[in-house]
């Protein structure tokens, strides 16, 4: 579980890697290669891989959710802050923004 303070410290890193891995991406789709698809979801992957290994969940592409205990912090890029939550319940669909 992540407090917003512990949250909003590991954003400059939860961006910098869903950045990366999202120009890799935008660059193969651009491409047109054959095995750009293949590619593609291999970086999506990792990314979430490496996500997941710091305690984060991935609810989508580019989506992230920190748990807080009562619910989860949400971000999804290219968003500069961690400016929203939403209960356990309601997902993202019932996204506030945090006050």
């Amino acid at each position: 579980m992540f407090s917003f303070v512990e949250a909003s410290g590991l954003l400059p890193e939860v961006r910098q890697a869903t950045d990366e891995a999202y120009r890799r991406v935008e660059r193969l789709a651009a491409s047109g290669a054959s095995t750009a698809q293949a590619e593609a979801d291999a970086i999506v992957q990792a990314w979430a891989r490496g996500l997941l290994a710091r305690g984060l969940e991935i609810k989508g592409l580019w989506l992230v959710d920190f748990d807080n205990g009562s619910g989860y912090y949400c971000w999804r890029y290219p968003e500069e802050r961690l400016e929203f939550y939403h209960s356990y319940e309601e997902g993202f669909g019932g996204r506030m923004r945090i006050q």
